[in-house]
């Protein structure tokens, strides 16, 4: 075991660690070490499925994520939580430096500026919309636009694809939503109203702009102070009393000792609390079960996991609506944010992407959906739990997603929405056969990328292709789940069944290490991110939001490891 001293040690190497390690050690007397568990992604060795503008060769890839880590989504009972579990699902979580930025769908958006006076409001002192505009413009370079909304200087490219480029099914979507009432909004960054948009990307020249390839370039690698360690496992976090001095790592195959001034956790809403609570941080009595010492009882590590719940209605693309890959690789061109409407919600609380392809492979290519997500949860009571003390089990996650009625009835109502607009003139010239989707074990397994998948989505799109009479029966038998759109359009209580069994989340896992205030028992940070009853320890990712803001969460991630970032050079 060999020991190696830093001023700040930073556990995860994703978006908020790529962030936290450019900015440390830009300050030279600052010794720096960026510890992630998955491979590098040095430029001119990035791989080419990373790089790729379509990210479907990504995140399905299990060398880019932790490929072992299962969840449940279903809400689960309070009064029998033991019995009747649901199901396991696969929920990727990036592996790989640059994190979720690496695999995500490059959707660069920020969420509503009443999120972050929320954040405020629950004790994140600071943390305002007008505290954070200036560091989502510190964040990015806009392409497109400048103005009081945006930045122009900042490490991560922003652009979008406007309307004369769209395929003829992204089209089509617009001009149901522009007859439905909604207005277009050239710049869904602006001021935030409803209407539908051509999506903002952290994407340029048609390549993937990751916080890796952002904010870890050849420039920053160079400094002398900075130490990026990958292939580095995290086994525990090392502690003398009750200030946190380092980490015991598995460096490719070897256990290394790492001591730091601050220790810096940035491995994401899992994998952080899971890290806190195998150190004794969290709740008492989870922690005993564990036969765990506990050094900080902080009940607040692990609970009120959030996500956004989606669900989808999908067709089968006409030949020519498809998308051209002359120009473009992507996948999602337009979306449409709008409000439920429900008593006491603010607007734009729901969020819908029209995908023009929902897979790599030759069957992805043929179908197109409309994602349906809830931005606005108030589904409040997942978990991350451990299932052993063992570094090397994943842990417990549990996400109740839909625990709270109001995100169930959104949820039915987008449903029914959606579906009525699969059924216009206007979808039917470019689609034919609509459906309700979901996100199944079945699914994903058709996308793994490999040869036999290649083969057996060929020979079935060519019979997709086919007469109308077999293309139907084949997606009635072959593609959907056991229900149709015709019956949840007519009947609630499949509408509900199929909502409960199908809503997942969208790889937007949040909240597990809430900021918050001194008398907020639930906070487990202080708005600076330091971990409150040890010291020399903070949490810098999405496991700090206060509530998940209504946007994919990479854009707020790395706004909020600037905001930490500065906080630490000031001092704070």
């Amino acid at each position: 075991m060999t020991e190696t001293t830093f001023d700040y040690i930073i556990v995860g190497g994703g978006s908020a660690g790529s962030v936290l390690a450019n900015r440390l050690s830009a300050r030279s007397a600052n010794k720096v070490l960026l510890l992630e568990a998955g491979q590098d992604t040095p430029h001119g060795k990035v791989p080419a499925a990373v790089l790729d503008s379509y990210p479907g060769t990504a995140y399905l890839n299990p060398a880019y994520t932790w490929n072992q880590l299962k969840v449940t989504t279903e809400v689960i009972p309070h009064n029998r939580p033991d019995e009747s579990r649901p199901k396991l699902r696969t929920y990727e979580q990036a592996r790989i430096l640059g994190g979720g930025s690496s695999i995500n769908g490059q959707l660069a958006n920020r969420g509503a500026p009443t999120d972050y006076d929320e954040w405020e409001e629950r004790g994140a002192r600071g943390w305002s919309w007008e505290s954070v505009l200036p560091f989502f413009k510190k964040v990015e370079r806009d392409m497109d636009f400048d103005g009081p909304w945006h930045g122009n200087e900042g490490r991560i490219p922003v652009r979008r694809i406007f309307p004369d480029l769209w395929p003829e099914h992204a089209k089509a979507a617009s001009e149901t939503f522009k007859a439905a009432g909604y207005r277009f909004l050239i710049d869904q960054n602006a001021e935030f109203e409803d209407g539908y948009f051509p999506i903002t990307i952290s994407n340029v020249y048609e390549r993937r702009v990751s916080a890796a390839i952002g904010y870890l370039d050849p420039g920053t690698r160079l400094r002398e102070n900075l130490t990026i360690s990958t292939d580095t496992q995290v086994a525990s976090l090392v502690f003398d009393g009750l200030r946190c001095v380092g980490v015991k790592a598995i460096v490719s195959g070897r256990e290394t000792e790492f001591r730091g001034g601050e220790i810096i956790l940035s491995s994401g809403a899992i994998h952080s609390p899971a890290h806190l609570l195998r150190a004794g941080i969290g709740p008492a009595g989870h922690l005993r079960d564990m036969g765990i010492e506990v050094r900080a009882a902080v009940p607040g590590v692990g609970q009120r996991l959030q996500d956004h719940p989606a669900v989808a209605v999908a067709a089968f693309i006409k030949p020519h609506a498809r998308i051209i890959h002359d120009y473009s690789r992507r996948h999602i061109y337009t979306a449409l944010r709008y409000s439920s409407g429900l008593p006491g919600i603010p607007s734009g609380d729901m969020f819908t992407v029209v995908t023009n392809k929902t897979s790599w492979h030759a069957v992805g290519e043929q179908i197109g959906s409309f994602i349906i997500t809830v931005y606005k949860t108030y589904s409040e009571t997942g978990e991350v739990k451990l299932a052993s003390p063992n570094w090397r089990d994943e842990p417990v996650v549990d996400f109740n997603l839909l625990s709270d009625q109001r995100d169930l009835e959104r949820m039915m109502d987008g449903v029914r929405r959606f579906g009525a607009m699969h059924l216009t003139p206007t979808m039917q010239a470019v689609t034919t056969d609509p459906f309700p989707a979901s996100y199944s074990d079945k699914v994903r397994q058709v996308g793994l990328v490999s040869k036999k998948n290649k083969y057996l989505t060929d020979a079935l799109a060519k019979l997709l292709d086919g007469p109308a009479v077999l293309r139907s029966y084949l997606i009635r038998n072959l593609v959907m789940e056991g229900f149709t759109l015709e019956g949840l359009m007519r009947d609630d209580e499949q509408l509900e069944a199929f909502v409960r069994k199908a809503a997942v989340g969208v790889w937007h896992a949040s909240c597990t290490c809430r900021m918050g205030a001194d008398e907020d028992p639930m906070a487990v940070t202080n708005p600076a991110g330091r971990v409150r009853g040890v010291d020399g320890l903070r949490v810098t990712d999405a496991s700090i939001f206060p509530v998940v803001p209504c946007a994919n969460t990479n854009f707020p991630v790395l706004m909020t490891a600037e905001k930490v970032a500065d906080a630490i050079l000031a001092g704070g």
